[in-house]
């Protein structure tokens, strides 16, 4: 490399790292954000990348409004690079830098063959900057990162819009890798991206554009669920076993259902089992997987426990979405990454043609590893979701007609590191004995090996499954509504007390905003990309509020 490129690369690098602002995730530095390097360990090129890459996208959404084409692929392209920008995710900027490349590439392509030239439309900035190299990339993410957007309500109310647009994008990615897709939640999500670049847009209508979002949000969950129980039938109670056997072990962790199948059907006969790992635990609960007799059981908890974890199970892992965290040297070389997910040293599995996936490279090398070292024993319950519930609805609506239950708590949402978590292992351990717990996502970790009980037979901790699968919780809750024939869902004896982490968290949030349920208490912080004035607009119109501690919750939410 000439030692004058070099020089530019260093003046850009000191540069990008005076610059770097991230703020999307829970662990944010202080609960304002990070600038050096992000709590979840990406460095400052990789994070102004994935802000450039966002910017990509918004070019190509632009492309495809103006020109009125339809395309799968530009479809797939703005999905898939909104998800790989959310939180422990893709680690690899080089990765990323080819996405923005595929990009540029795509808005080139519609602007030649579907905008006609001599038109007099004038395209926007996201439509026609152009950079080639990493290092042109991070100086135009200089201008284009999250601190673009001066007014702190105006940035804010964009933020809550565009995390709330990459955890659609994650629930939607799942459910096109299924076949399952939706026209009309692509054109939204094109159309919201164009939004943040508007400056026209008045507070009053960003905000209308946050509502929005949520009502996609609630279809594109609702799209996904299809996807899921019309593949692999309705989830149903469940006990998994969380010990292990003898047998060799592949460790699949994430929220690809169809890797998980595909996984299965490859380590038949080979004599190697396959365990879930975090928010893959709810596969247990499809009917499609029980007849794989190597499905073996769960290994570990939530997705921060993985570093110790995947170093005792000894075998291959599978990263097949989000949760990935920095692998340790005693498992780099064992660990892989599939679909958006990548890591720098980590092997990646590729489609093919077909989007089929071949694992035996995995498969071979478990046969030369040791079975996985036991951590616990035991068994856990669950698998109801709403299909589930509405067949135990009779069970459920006469224990809360007798009095043996008084209040749901919706629990669901994402589990992290701070020991400040502890809040919701105690939370539902206080939780009078005549209250249910409904939850999805990695939030459950903290207290779905509690031995809570069950009343009357129904288990005090209801888990309906991943974090998408929040959706099950509000369908709940709308059937609640219809059965005890009230007006207002918010009459109902349920509390909500979520936790979050990551962007899929934040689109679960607008989702019930949408559907009007009020009330809602975040936590362990709240948002630090939400400024005081949009904070008070979602307090006054949705008493939106944060947590306290456990006794000081408990008495208001029982007093309610």
């Amino acid at each position: 490399m000439p030692a004058i490129q070099i020089e530019k690369t260093e003046e850009v690098k000191k540069t990008i790292a005076k610059k770097m602002f991230c703020n999307q995730c829970q662990e944010t530095i202080q609960n304002i954000g990070c600038t050096t390097k992000g709590a979840c360990g990406k460095d400052f090129e990789t994070a102004n990348l994935q802000d450039l890459l966002v910017y990509t996208t918004k070019g190509v959404a632009e492309c495809l409004n103006i020109s009125g084409h339809l395309s799968k692929d530009a479809n797939k392209y703005i999905i898939d690079s909104l998800f790989m920008t959310v939180t422990n995710t893709n680690f690899d900027k080089n990765i990323i830098a080819d996405k923005i490349r595929e990009g540029l590439h795509l808005r080139d392509s519609i602007k030649e063959n579907y905008i006609c030239k001599g038109c007099g439309i004038e395209l926007p900035d996201s439509a026609t900057w152009y950079g080639d190299s990493i290092e042109e990339f991070e100086e135009k993410a200089n201008s284009v990162g999250i601190l673009a957007t001066e007014n702190e309500d105006v940035r804010s109310l964009r933020l809550l819009t565009l995390y709330g647009l990459k955890g659609l994008s994650a629930y939607l990615h799942h459910a096109m890798v299924l076949d399952y897709d939706d026209l009309k939640i692509h054109r939204f999500v094109q159309k919201a991206l164009i939004s943040l670049e508007d400056d026209s847009l008045s507070a009053d209508e960003l905000t209308a554009l946050v509502l929005k979002c949520g009502k996609f949000i609630v279809d594109t969950m609702a799209l996904l669920d299809k996807a899921n129980t019309e593949t692999y039938g309705n989830p149903v109670v469940t006990e998994v076993n969380l010990g292990v056997r003898n047998n060799p072990g592949i460790l699949i962790s994430g929220h690809d259902l169809k890797d998980m199948q595909a996984l299965l059907e490859q380590t038949q006969g080979t004599g190697i089992d396959v365990y879930t790992h975090s928010e893959m635990l709810p596969a247990h609960y499809y009917p499609s997987f029980k007849k794989y007799e190597n499905f073996a059981g769960n290994y570990g908890g939530a997705w921060w426990n993985q570093r110790k974890e995947f170093e005792s199970f000894n075998g291959p892992i599978l990263m097949t979405t989000n949760c990935i965290v920095k692998p340790s040297n005693s498992y780099i070389d064992r660990i892989y990454t599939t679909s958006v997910v990548n890591y720098p040293g980590v092997k990646h599995i590729f489609a093919d043609a077909d989007g089929k996936k071949d694992f035996s490279e995995l498969i071979e090398l478990a046969k030369t590893t040791n079975p996985p070292k036991e951590i616990e024993t035991g068994t856990i319950v669950g698998g109801f979701a709403h299909n589930q519930v509405f067949a135990l609805a009779e069970k459920v609506v006469d224990a809360v007609k007798t009095g043996a239950v008084k209040k749901f708590f919706v629990m669901a949402g994402c589990d992290g590191r701070h020991k400040s978590r502890e809040y919701y292992t105690e939370f539902a351990e206080k939780l009078p004995k005549d209250t249910i717990i409904l939850t999805a996502g990695c939030a459950k970790y903290r207290y779905n090996k509690l031995d809570l009980g069950d009343i009357g037979g129904i288990p005090r901790v209801l888990d309906a499954g991943q974090c998408n699968d929040c959706y099950s919780l509000a369908v709940i809750a709308l059937k609640l509504q219809e059965v005890f024939e009230l007006e207002d869902i918010n009459d109902l004896p349920i509390e909500f007390n979520i936790a979050w982490y990551e962007q899929k968290a934040a689109a679960v949030l607008l989702a019930l905003l949408h559907l009007g349920i009020k009330n809602i208490h975040i936590g362990p912080t709240l948002p630090a990309f939400v400024s005081p004035n949009v904070l008070k607009v979602l307090i006054d119109a949705f008493k939106l509020g944060g947590t306290s501690t456990v006794d000081e919750d408990l008495k208001m939410f029982i007093e309610n």
